[in-house]
């Protein structure tokens, strides 16, 4: 189960969760890895089964950007595989 996108305090948020921390883990890692590919890295908790990511970017004072839409649709297509 997980939100859909959502502007929170500036920043583009999304919750999802899982099964279990395993599956939550493996998840950050799938992301981490992304992230670093597209060289843009998100700011996000993980509780237990519970992973909560805020993009914003930086570089634009914080602003939501086209590479946030970008990382954001490319984590979405991780969930759909």
């Amino acid at each position: 189960m997980s939100t859909a996108w959502a502007i929170i305090d500036g920043k583009l948020c999304r919750t999802f969760t899982f099964k279990d921390f395993s599956q939550a883990f493996a998840f950050m890692t799938r992301v981490a890895l992304l992230a670093e590919k597209q060289n843009h890295h998100p700011e996000w908790t993980n509780v237990y089964n519970t992973v909560r990511i805020a993009l914003s970017t930086h570089d634009a004072g914080g602003a939501v950007t086209e590479k946030d839409r970008k990382l954001a649709a490319s984590i979405d297509a991780l969930m759909e595989a």
